[in-house]
């Protein structure tokens, strides 16, 4: 699937400039003349990347980045400030603010479209990371429901990878029969708490090479199991 792109610039020619060359490679592509129809469209539709001038009406660039990143739902959104503002103080500023790159008016096509696709790249690879959980030798792929150990793929059910995927997000983290029941299988169902017991036990079958001596999931006698980092 293309990239999505918005572009925030009230120049017409320029607007319609970026959007062409990035068209060109293949991305869609909308366009906000000011801060407000940009605000709007950003609530609307879930965007890869903002290429954003300062200078706007309304609300200005500095402003709408901020706002962006202050949205958890905008984390990974990829900002690049393009604008005729050269100052190294407004370089800053903007980059303060949150953008991740920064390119002054006159401009090339050829430089936009590479600073594009290498932010894209960069965030890209960042999304991939954090589905990604490597604790000592075990490997936990969120994306692909994958569980390697010591270079081995691991079969895992969906409850005991939902324990282990838990554990693992919060590791040195102690938490009780109870608590786990009700993150794994919900509220709403009643389960027996020695099934926690029981699928630990299975899970340290598999991914231990001493299940009586765990190296990674471990009990707190008493008070429940954690994962050890």
């Amino acid at each position: 699937m293309s990239k999505r792109i918005l572009v925030v610039e009230d120049e017409k020619e320029i607007a319609d400039l970026i959007a062409y060359t990035l068209k060109k490679e293949s991305f869609q592509v909308d366009i906000a003349s000011e801060g407000n129809e940009a605000l709007k469209k950003l609530r609307e539709n879930q965007y890869d990347l903002l290429i954003l001038d300062l200078m706007l009406p309304h609300i200005q660039g500095l402003e709408i980045c901020r706002l962006v990143r202050s949205n958890p739902s905008m984390k990974k959104t990829g900002i690049i400030i393009v604008t005729a503002k050269a100052e190294e103080f407004d370089r800053v500023i903007g980059l303060e603010m949150g953008a991740d790159d920064y390119v002054t008016k006159p401009f090339s096509p050829r430089e936009l479209i590479a600073r594009v696709k290498a932010l894209l790249r960069r965030i890209n690879t960042e999304k991939k990371e954090e589905n990604i959980i490597n604790i000592k030798d075990l490997v936990i792929d969120k994306e692909k429901y994958l569980v390697v150990v010591r270079g081995e793929p691991i079969k895992l059910s969906a409850t005991e990878f939902k324990i282990l995927l838990y554990l693992a997000e919060r590791p040195n983290k102690i938490f009780s029969r109870e608590h786990i029941l009700d993150a794994v299988w919900g509220q709403d169902i009643y389960v027996e708490p020695r099934t926690v017991d029981v699928h630990i036990r299975r899970l340290r079958m598999k991914i231990e090479k001493d299940p009586e001596n765990p190296e990674y999931i471990k009990t707190m006698r008493g008070i429940g199991y954690f994962l050890e980092e």
